[in-house]
Formats: C-alpha cells, sequence, structure tokens
C-alpha cells in the first residue's frame, strides 16, 4: 500500500474540478494507493521514470511521482479536459 500526498497545486486543481470528475478521481486515488505504476509514462524519452500520468474519468488525466522506497506518491498536477 502506498500513501498517496497531494501538493498545494494539485489541491487547487482538484477543488477547481466539475463535479462529474470527483467520483472517477476517487476511484483514481484507491488505484494510486495500491498500483501506482498503472498509469503510463509521462515522458516517453524516460518510459522508465517514477512519472506517469493516468487518466480519469471521460476526460481527466493525473500527472504523479513514484516513490517506491518510501511507498509515497505524490499527486503533483491533476487536468480536466
Amino acid at each position: 500500500m502506498y500513501q498517496l500526498i497531494t501538493t498545494p497545486t494539485a489541491e487547487e486543481q482538484v477543488a477547481a474540478l466539475p463535479s462529474a470528475a470527483l467520483q472517477p478521481l476517487v476511484e483514481l486515488f484507491a488505484l494510486l494507493e495500491t498500483a501506482p505504476w498503472s498509469g503510463q509514462p509521462f515522458s516517453l524519452a524516460n518510459p522508465r521514470g517514477n512519472m506517469p500520468t493516468h487518466a480519469f474519468g471521460e476526460q481527466g488525466f493525473a500527472t504523479y511521482v513514484v516513490l517506491d522506497e518510501q511507498r509515497e506518491v505524490y499527486l503533483i498536477r491533476v487536468a480536466w479536459l
């Protein structure tokens, strides 16, 4: 199990999400706590990097950093298109 930590920037972005994004985001949070490597590489130039991105809902994307040794996931950016 990983601890999910939300950065202040991501907290602001989450607060601005429409209500339709909230349930899919909650589901993504649960996934990130158990399987953070389920996302796609943020940078195709560094596919083994520790910064994946993950889609949620029909229009959402979250970018985060995985620290395996600390068992932490830092949510750094959330976007709803």
